[in-house]
């Protein structure tokens, strides 16, 4: 079976963002994209087919650290992959749960070996090495699997963020050898991404890139980055990593982030980008639209009987006026976080449509300067 396919459409001239196609055996993916994060199987509010019709989603996250710990792999074999269990039929991708155990700072140990964690759930222990990550991945049965890594804080002394770095690499060693030994379940091709780390010093992340590089993978992803670093240091590794990758491959940019994040970095030579912030904000009242931002809760929309965004081409967006949404926040109604979340993944997925339709006709680089001015907004 054929691994995955990337095709280099068009590169802007003004910048580096460029349009193109992914191919995977669920489907093609045209990038730049947005990926909604469906941690345990199911993006927080929203159905599979509100993603798949409504919002117009291509990819979408699943979770390695919480699949494991709930169903469980045993559930997800029986069920034939993740694809099956949640009736998702377009491409999955799975974070290699890493950085899950290393937010649990308190209930993990690093060596050499892996990770041991507690489980957040019951208490339980685990250890998540290389190896048992591949194979976790592999039976969760997503296209494109993520190596295993150690995502050091920010910030990070430079010593730590150098043996940090290190050590991903060799488990990513190891990551590529159980991949490399071990077949693909379910009968399709699964894909290993490895990940950039190096913390905030530049030659730590070019060493990353190089060895990340050498692996010659289908994709490659940047992590390690929007952990608590300045806005313009996030953007100035960026482009460093973006730089030092593989052009023939599809970059992927973990955790990021706003919608004028995600445009600067999509002029910096990003392709692929996951965040929850959309489904996370919207649960907490702030809308993201094609005007700029809201937060619905405020009592100015009270009596707003206009619909929620206009400017998107999304059926929720234009059946509901931002009054009602208003109420079920107020009244505490399911249906507005509901409501909130397809609007805000419909505005992403939109956005980085709008991308790339300005990629291709050549005028990205003004319609960004444009576009992120209005977004930034508070109305």
């Amino acid at each position: 079976m054929p691994a995955l396919i990337f095709q280099l459409e068009h590169s802007d001239t003004a910048s580096k963002a460029r349009a193109g196609k992914i191919s995977t055996d669920h489907g093609e993916i045209l990038t730049p994209i947005f990926m909604p994060v469906g941690t345990v199987g199911s993006v927080k509010a929203v159905t599979q087919q509100q993603l798949k019709d409504e919002i117009k989603a291509q990819i979408i996250l699943g979770n390695t650290y919480h699949l494991y710990l709930r169903p469980g792999i045993e559930v997800l074999e029986a069920a034939g992959g993740l694809h099956k269990f949640n009736g998702w039929p377009k491409p999955i991708l799975t974070d290699s749960g890493g950085y899950q155990v290393f937010s649990l700072a308190a209930n993990r140990k690093i060596k050499e070996e892996g990770a041991l964690f507690q489980s957040h759930i019951d208490g339980s222990r685990h250890l998540f090495t290389p190896e048992s990550v591949m194979d976790i991945q592999r039976s969760i049965g997503a296209d494109i699997i993520m190596a295993f890594d150690e995502c050091p804080p920010y910030p990070s002394e430079y010593s730590y963020a150098k043996k940090s770095m290190e050590l991903t690499h060799r488990w990513l060693d190891r990551c590529f050898t159980r991949f490399n030994e071990t077949p693909d379940k379910y009968g399709y091709t699964q894909n290993l991404f490895p990940i950039v780390q190096g913390g905030t010093y530049k030659d730590l992340r070019q060493q990353s890139c190089e060895y990340v590089a050498s692996k010659e993978a289908t994709g490659n992803a940047i992590g390690g980055l929007s952990v608590g670093e300045p806005e313009q240091m996030m953007y100035d590794f960026t482009a460093l990593c973006a730089e030092n990758l593989p052009e023939n491959k599809p970059r992927y940019l973990m955790g990021v982030g706003t919608p004028w994040n995600i445009l600067e970095c999509i002029s910096l030579g990003i392709d692929m980008f996951d965040c929850v912030m959309p489904t996370r904000n919207g649960r907490n009242g702030m809308l993201f639209t094609t005007q700029g931002v809201i937060n619905i809760k405020n009592k100015k929309w009270a009596t707003d009987f206009s619909v929620i965004d206009e400017g998107l081409p999304c059926e929720t967006s234009n059946y509901y006026s931002k009054a009602y949404l208003r109420h079920l926040f107020v009244a505490g109604e399911i249906l507005g976080l509901q409501i909130a979340s397809i609007q805000n993944l419909s505005f992403y997925l939109w956005l980085v449509g709008e991308a790339r339709k300005h990629i291709l006709t050549g005028d990205f680089a003004s319609w960004k300067t444009e576009t992120t001015g209005r977004l930034k907004q508070r109305l």
